[in-house]
């Protein structure tokens, strides 16, 4: 049964790697008991803000046993969206580079999909399904638990040897394998410049962040009107933010993804603020095909560029 498990985990990786994964892990699926306090303590704090779904299903987000039944192994995975192209215009507002080109929900789950295609062809009779931002799964426990890296201060995994652009993905499966040892150290150390760079004070302490005055938040999640306090310190970002991240000194590491649909629409990147300030609904629907960016609409991403014009 061993050798089967290390077998199995052996050929999944290789294969995670050949559909361009940056990292795949392992994981025995059970009950996350670190996390269970955490959690508690930062929905009872409020800092899901208008984000409800997160108080949803706190028991399946703790055990994927309850999510999928007959799960056995977590296969974490990460894809690289790091791109070291940049907006033209520096006065132009401002879009996280996730964003930039295809959605990832949609390139991951077809990579998913294939690999639990793989495994069920080389393996057999395998049940599991996928995630990608789509349930209850604490995707960065996962991730630590199969030894990616270390939870920073700003709340997102971080790599030692690649930063922290890439997405965190699953295959919960019925299979047992062979695991991977949990990360055990944090390489923070006493370095702050999350902390000290966040223009809204979103984190309000190591590995903790508010999520309501998270600009991520405000720019997406948000649905009503932005706040009059956060005038003037969304700091010109109209789509998401990669503040806490540009800043992180682990990021020097980080290398350019080899991800075709991850490379921004071939418009998006010379338009120009006053383009933006004018944009249509036509051109928002030519250069935000396919993108993350739909899921604010039209009227969202209007919102927010008008917001970045009100200085005080």
């Amino acid at each position: 049964m061993y050798n089967n498990a290390l077998k199995y985990s052996r050929l999944i990786k290789d294969e995670a790697y050949k559909l361009g994964f940056m990292f795949c892990g392992i994981s025995k699926a059970g009950f996350l008991e670190a996390e269970a306090p955490r959690l508690e303590k930062w929905l009872n704090s409020g800092y899901q803000g208008k984000m409800s779904y997160m108080e949803n299903h706190f028991e399946k987000r703790l055990d994927p046993t309850k999510l999928v039944e007959g799960s056995r192994s977590v296969i974490s995975l990460a894809l690289n969206y790091y791109t070291d192209e940049e907006q033209s215009d520096p006065s132009a507002p401002r879009i996280s580079k996730y964003a930039y080109g295809t959605d990832y929900h949609d390139i991951i789950k077809a990579k998913l999909k294939q690999l639990l295609q793989v495994i069920q062809e080389q393996i057999g009779d395998v049940s599991g399904r996928a995630f990608v931002d789509s349930a209850p799964v604490l995707d960065r426990a996962w991730a630590v638990q199969a030894g990616f890296g270390w939870i920073g201060k700003n709340s997102n995994l971080i790599n030692k040897k690649s930063g922290s652009f890439f997405f965190l993905a699953e295959l919960i499966v019925d299979l047992d394998l062979e695991y991977d040892l949990p990360s055990a150290r944090d390489y923070c150390g006493t370095c702050t410049r999350c902390l000290d760079a966040c223009p809204t004070d979103a984190i309000v302490a190591p590995q903790v962040v508010d999520g309501s005055r998270c600009i991520s938040y405000l720019t997406i999640e948000l649905k009503d009107e932005l706040p009059r306090e956060f005038r003037g310190k969304t700091d010109n970002w109209m789509f998401g933010c990669d503040i806490c991240q540009d800043v992180c000194p682990w990021n020097r590491f980080s290398s350019p993804h080899q991800e075709p649909s991850l490379d921004p629409h071939p418009d998006l990147l010379d338009m120009t603020r006053k383009e933006w300030e004018e944009i249509t609904e036509d051109v928002f629907k030519k250069v935000f095909k396919g993108s993350p960016v739909k899921r604010t609409k039209f009227g969202g991403l209007k919102r927010n560029i008008d917001f970045l014009k009100i200085r005080q």
